[in-house]
């Protein structure tokens, strides 16, 4: 009997010996038979996170492209109201006497002035140059033609 005992827990022994060495193998097959699913579920979640984000996307578009189209119907009231001033302008000043607008533009920023004056029909243009002092006329007329800048006392080289 005690030989039986002996092959019972040698038995026993080998069960659970064996039942140790197929765990892992249980653990590796469940992993392995798992993996496609979990692999799945992934790419789903991923794939629902692009889609939501490509939406989010699409909704700023339409937001800034609302806004640049704000922007572009603004920047054409602008610009017609400038065109409007500057129409009004040069008229105000082709009406006025040259002395008195020759006065006015050299108190002006030279490119308005050199602005206006070419805007101006050469012979109004040409009066209100003539009621300039001279530098003052010859620094729009330099601005206007966007001839460079020299120096005030250039020295004549022989």
């Amino acid at each position: 009997m005690a030989a039986c005992g002996l092959v019972l827990g040698a038995m026993a022994s080998g069960v659970a010996h064996a039942q140790e060495a197929s765990t892992p193998a249980k653990n590796s097959q469940y992993c392995t038979n798992i993996a496609d699913a979990a692999s799945d579920t992934r790419f789903a979640l991923q794939k629902q996170a692009l889609a939501d984000m490509e939406k989010e996307i699409e909704g700023r578009i339409k937001v800034l492209e609302a806004k640049r189209a704000e922007y572009e119907e603004w920047l054409k009231r602008r610009n017609e109201v400038l065109e409007k001033a500057d129409e009004t302008i040069v008229m105000i000043y082709s009406r006025m006497r040259p002395d008195a607008a020759a006065l006015q533009l050299m108190n002006m920023d030279e490119e308005i002035a050199a602005a206006v004056i070419a805007k101006l029909n050469p012979r109004a243009a040409s009066a209100v140059l003539n009621e300039m002092e001279p530098a003052r006329a010859a620094q729009l007329a330099n601005v206007i033609t966007d001839a460079p800048k020299r120096e005030k006392n250039p020295v004549r080289q022989n």
